[in-house]
This record gives structure tokens, sequence and C-alpha cells, in this order.
């Protein structure tokens, strides 16, 4: 959150709200801040993350599940940039080819767009923020531009975006897109688990059959001895004999 509050000079920040209260609120919250687009942080169970774009207060709105979070201070790569700086977006093919990408692309450039000449901005572009649409899910990096030539170097931080699903009003409304691929977090990991779940009793059924194989090893009888089962042994020692002069 620090992290993109610092890509964003024009943000303004604001406190908690309870768990309890009404996502209509931060339509008001808005107001008073004189802000029309908004951001949110949804955290649950301290393990899953979803994130609201939002613009106040008519809407559209969409819900992301946050995923494979690296801040700025985990990576620690070698790009850096001006705090302040207006960055350029750069968004790939996919964004162009389905309508509710383009609607999301939309979005993305008026949320992460510094207005121009903005007091709390640097007349600089000195970093892009790139946005690549991959396995149905938006890959978000920021790069520092070294020079004219075109060359990179990441800077952070990183995460991957997941659409829920996309409203027609801000926070609420008819339901314009949905994600027919999401599938939530605790369904995934109840998966996982059962998959753990099965490879045990596998493996418990392999050890027990282990077990009752070496049980019987004693027992069993060799496939020579099977000729003196019946009958006179010395007739049939002198028959599997000549048979054997036989064959050399």
């Amino acid at each position: 959150m620090k992290d993109i509050i610092k890509l964003l000079p024009h943000a303004k920040s604001a406190n908690k709200m309870e768990r309890k209260e009404n996502l209509f609120v931060v339509n008001e919250m808005c107001k008073m801040s004189h802000c029309n687009k908004c951001i949110l942080f949804d955290g649950r169970l301290q393990r899953d993350l979803y994130m609201w774009f939002s613009n106040s207060p008519d809407g559209p709105s969409v819900k992301f599940n946050v995923e494979s979070i690296f801040t700025s201070a985990e990576l620690k790569l070698t790009g850096n940039c001006l705090k302040g700086s207006r960055p350029l977006l750069s968004f790939d093919s996919s964004f162009d080819e389905h309508p509710h990408y383009s609607l999301l692309r939309e979005m993305f450039v008026q949320i992460f767009g510094v207005p121009d000449h903005h007091p709390k901005s640097q007349p600089f572009v000195d970093n892009v923020l790139n946005l690549s649409v991959l396995d149905n899910r938006i890959w978000f990096r920021n790069y520092q531009i070294l020079d004219e030539n075109g060359a990179i170097a990441e800077i952070g931080p990183r995460f991957v975006l997941q659409p829920i699903r996309i409203f027609k009003g801000s926070f609420c409304g008819e339901t314009l897109w949905e994600n027919p691929f999401y599938v939530t977090p605790a369904k995934t990991r109840r998966l996982l688990k059962d998959n753990k779940k099965d490879k045990y009793a596998n493996n418990k059924i392999q050890r027990k059959a282990k077990k009752t194989k070496e049980l019987l090893a004693p027992f069993r009888v060799k496939p020579e001895n099977e000729i003196f089962r019946d009958g006179n042994a010395k007739e049939k020692a002198k028959h599997f004999i000549a048979k054997n002069k036989k064959a050399f």
C-alpha cells in the first residue's frame, strides 16, 4: 500500500475502516476529500488481499484478487526513480482485444496517470508502469528509464491482479462482467489440502502393502520345489535328470 502511494503523488490516504461498515462510506470519504477516483485495500484473514478500483461516485468499479505481492523493500532491485515524477503507462495488445480489458485500461490510465502540473508532482518522466495480461491476470511492474535508448531497470513493487467482477456503480450496482475462471483463495487452499490428504492415504496403503509382502516372503514356495509336491520323489528326480540330459 505504501509503495502504491509513493507512485501516486496526487493521492490522499485515508484512515482504516471497520469491517462492519458498508462500502458506500468510501464514496462519502472521497467526496469529503474532493477525490473522484478510489483504491480500496480489503484484507481478509491476514492472508488474502482484495483491491477495489472505483470511479466515485457514479462508477464503474472493479474488484481484484491480489496475488504474488513483492514490495520494493523485499526485492532490493537496482532501479530507482525520482519521488513524485510522472510515470509512463505501458499496456500490451491484450487490452484492445476484449471490452472488459479496455474498460480496465481506461480506469488504470485515470488512476495511475499523474495529472500534468500537479502541485505535488515533479516535471520529470523517469519511470514506466507496465501492465500485461497473462493467464487471465494483470501483471504489474514498475521500471526505471535508464537512458533514451530504451534501457530499463525494475524498481518494484510487483504484484498480480486477478479481476473478479466489474460493477456498474461505485462498489455496487449491476454486474457488467464476471470472471468465469476465478477460484476463491479459500477453495484453492481446500483443494491443495485434499490433494495432500489423498497423497497421505496412498502412501499409507503402499506402506501397508509393503509390510504385508515382507511378512509373507518366508512362506513362499520356490518354483523348483513344485516337482516334489506329489508322487514318488526318487522317480521324479530321475525323470528330471533324464530330461536335462536330453536337453544338453
